[in-house]
């Protein structure tokens, strides 16, 4: 069965909201309805969001570091928030794995929100329904847009290309392989909930410091043209700047 997904690259996340605004703005716009945005500057503020990214610190001084990282519904293969609805309005699809919400069985109850163990249903306050992460299942499915545009909007609009977008149980798709090749993860898996979205973890950069970068002489460029000099020093960039 096919089981449509999001990766996340948690490494080259770099927290700008792009996937958050183009998200708003294609759902505000599109087969979803406005998402309400109630009192957005006052004290405050109530707005849905189908995606939201979160940004922690992480460490402890000096070794320390500035984690973005995105959430929405992570379409789990066992949704717990399915069975717990009362008029059927949350539900599963069997072509693509897709979970969703007809709006016109929805009574909003929250009992899906009470359920998802993940924090990723949302109440319309203007709308009094549920609301969640769609995969942009009206995009996707579009013929009259370009075979390259049909992936959701958060994904096109990502800049650093940190979104993936596939069939996970497709062993051979871009998704699959970059789950399998960089330790891919799903979140808080103890749930039983079989999350599809799946995270890339973060990977450390070694950085190699020069000797001389840390050496602090007087600039000689103003006496007579000649580069610093160091003790015990071969070749360095800045003789290949000059």
């Amino acid at each position: 069965m096919t089981q449509l997904a999001l990766v996340i690259d948690l490494n080259v996340c770099v927290g700008c909201h792009a996937c958050v605004t183009s998200c708003k703005e294609w759902n505000t716009s599109g087969k979803v309805g406005g998402l309400a945005d109630l009192n957005p500057y006052g004290a405050d503020p109530n707005g849905t969001f189908f995606n939201r990214v979160q940004t922690y610190e992480v460490g402890e001084y000096p070794d320390t570091a500035t984690v973005h990282f995105p959430k929405s519904c992570l379409h789990c293969e066992d949704p717990p928030c399915v069975p717990v609805c009362p008029t059927g309005a949350s539900y599963k699809r069997a072509e693509d794995g897709i979970v969703l919400v007809d709006y016109d069985k929805c009574i909003g109850c929250k009992y899906c929100a009470w359920a998802c163990p993940y924090g990723a249903r949302e109440l319309d306050e203007r709308q009094k329904i549920m609301t969640k992460c769609t995969l942009c299942v009206d995009r996707i499915y579009d013929e009259l847009l370009p075979p390259g545009d049909r992936q959701p909007a958060c994904v096109q609009a990502c800049p650093t290309s940190a979104r993936l977008f596939g069939d996970v149980h497709d062993p051979d798709s871009q998704v699959s392989r970059a789950i399998r090749e960089r330790d891919g993860y799903p979140l808080m898996p103890e749930w039983g909930t079989r999350p599809a979205n799946h995270y890339l973890p973060r990977r450390k950069t070694e950085i190699r410091i020069h000797p001389e970068d840390l050496e602090r002489v007087d600039n000689p460029l103003k006496l007579d043209g000649k580069q610093p000099d160091y003790a015990g020093r071969g070749a360095g960039r800045e003789d290949f700047a000059t």
